[in-house]
């Protein structure tokens, strides 16, 4: 709890769970973004955003906006490891936040 305390002082914002959700929806709207771009490199056969970045990101926190772009931009959908393991993460992201929220 002393660390949360510190962290709070620290950063300047007297609500971490608000620093929380503003990292949250940046790195969502990134990975949506970073879906949408690899596919638009896609059908121009340009050079692609390899796959590890997407799990990368989503490992960070981005694996909302991954899925979504996937389901929006009809993007690697018939890849076994997107849609079984993007969701996958996406769910320990709820967790871990909650997690979080819940010391604070």
């Amino acid at each position: 709890m002393e660390l949360i305390q510190g962290l709070k002082g620290y950063m300047g914002f007297g609500n971490l769970p608000m620093c929380i959700a503003i990292y949250y929806a940046a790195i969502n709207v990134y990975s949506y973004a970073l879906t949408g771009c690899d596919k638009y490199k896609a059908r121009r056969r340009r050079y692609r955003i390899s796959e590890k970045m997407f799990f990368v990101v989503s490992l960070m926190g981005g694996a909302l906006g991954v899925v979504m772009g996937m389901t929006t931009f009809r993007h690697k959908t018939q890849h076994k490891s997107f849609y079984m393991g993007i969701p996958s993460i996406f769910l320990v992201n709820v967790i871990c936040v909650l997690l979080v929220l819940r010391l604070v």
